[in-house]
C-alpha cells in the first residue's frame, strides 16, 4: 500500500514533484513515512526532524497515518 504525501517549496523541488506516493504498510507511524521518504531520490534534503501535518494538523513522529489521511511535509520557512 502507499500513502500520498503533499510536498511544497524546497521539498517539492528536491523530490521533483508536488505529490508522492510513498510505499509503506498502512496504517503506519509518521516516522515510518519519513524513513521511506529518506530512501527515495531527494530524501537527503530532509532535516533530522521534519514537520509533518496529518489532516491539516501538526503530527508527532509516533502519530498513526491511515491510507485515507492527508499527509503534508512542511518545509522550513524564513521570514522577516
Amino acid at each position: 500500500m502507499s500513502v500520498p504525501i503533499l510536498l511544497f517549496a524546497s521539498y517539492a523541488d528536491a523530490f521533483g514533484a508536488r505529490r508522492l506516493e510513498v510505499p509503506v504498510t498502512a496504517p503506519c507511524a509518521v516516522s515510518a513515512l519519513i524513513e521511506a521518504l529518506r530512501a527515495m531520490p531527494g530524501g537527503d534534503c530532509l532535516p533530522a526532524k521534519p514537520l509533518v501535518a496529518v489532516n491539516q494538523a501538526f503530527a508527532a513522529p509516533a502519530s498513526i497515518v491511515g491510507p485515507s489521511d492527508e499527509v503534508a511535509l512542511i518545509p522550513p520557512v524564513a521570514g522577516g
